[in-house]
């Protein structure tokens, strides 16, 4: 099952549970039984696993509230060997 979304010029957009492709370009609306037209958009699938459907929230909030960052994320450590042969290699 996926959810659609239709816009109803009166009552403004609300959301249908249909299998996927079933559809269709218009269906009336629940409030006042006005045809709607749907908004073409991707469905909204219902078993989507939670780190997935974060990320897009996440990267769709974002084009209209990006995220101010404080601060410049910091390096990550540098890893020493004990091997005393690495001593000798160049570094960069």
């Amino acid at each position: 099952m996926a959810t659609f979304e239709y816009r109803c010029q009166q009552d403004g957009n609300f959301d249908v549970t249909l299998p996927v492709g079933a559809a269709g370009p218009s269906t009336n609306c629940p409030r006042c039984g006005n045809p709607a037209t749907r908004v073409f958009a991707a469905p909204r699938l219902g078993r989507m696993p939670a780190a997935l459907r974060e990320a897009m929230d996440r990267t769709e909030r974002s084009a209209e509230q990006p995220e101010v960052v404080g601060r410049v994320p910091g390096r990550r450590p540098v890893r020493r060997s004990t091997n005393p042969a690495h001593a000798r290699l160049p570094r960069w």
